[in-house]
């Protein structure tokens, strides 16, 4: 069985570990304790790894944030992946930094990248794990706090949230979404 898992972010040396890139930060955690490594190609950088006998094609969309619908739609088609199978890893301003949520559909809740999966896909109907990057900006300063960096309050638990992020994408994969929500979403 084939999945694809898609953290999302923008490609460019500055947005480099900001917060809008957990997605693609998450997919680097994953990949480097696979011993996988990124090539770049369509739409994209996949590297593929295997976890008890299921295929996983990570991917990091070079589409930009705006545009992340396409990525995810040519890689669903060039593999054959159904939309059960398909995860979305994706920043979240409305949870607490570090906070872990698994859900098997819902709004964008006002995120671009997620806007333009369900437009392009035509449903709203698919995973996705939102990591919390938490609110703390002032008035009118969302995008400042998105694109900028985490503090070093942040860095303190990054590597353990970002782990336990690749074990929800594993858990994903091996046990199904309902397990998996309900092993995960009450820490």
């Amino acid at each position: 069985m084939k999945y694809l898992i898609v953290g999302l972010g923008n490609i460019g040396p500055e947005y480099h570990e900001t917060r809008h890139n957990i997605g693609f930060m998450v997919a680097d955690t994953l990949a480097k304790a696979a011993g996988a490594t990124f090539t770049d190609g369509r739409y994209g950088f996949t590297t593929t790894l295997s976890v008890k006998g299921r295929q996983l094609l990570l991917l990091k969309p070079s589409t930009f944030m705006n545009l992340s619908g396409n990525a995810v739609r040519y890689w669903m088609q060039k593999e054959n992946i159904p939309l059960e199978n398909v995860l979305i890893v994706v920043d979240d301003l409305a949870l607490p930094f570090g906070t872990l949520r698994l859900k098997s559909k819902g709004s964008d809740a006002g995120h671009n990248g997620l806007k333009h999966i369900a437009a392009t896909l035509g449903t709203q109907n698919y995973a996705r794990l939102r990591f919390g990057i938490g609110n703390d900006f002032p008035r009118g300063g969302q995008i400042d706090y998105v694109l900028g960096h985490f503090t070093d309050e942040d860095w303190k638990t990054m590597d353990e949230r970002l782990e336990t992020a690749g074990e929800i994408i594993k858990s994903f994969c091996l046990a199904g979404i309902d397990i998996t929500m309900n092993q995960y979403n009450k820490k």
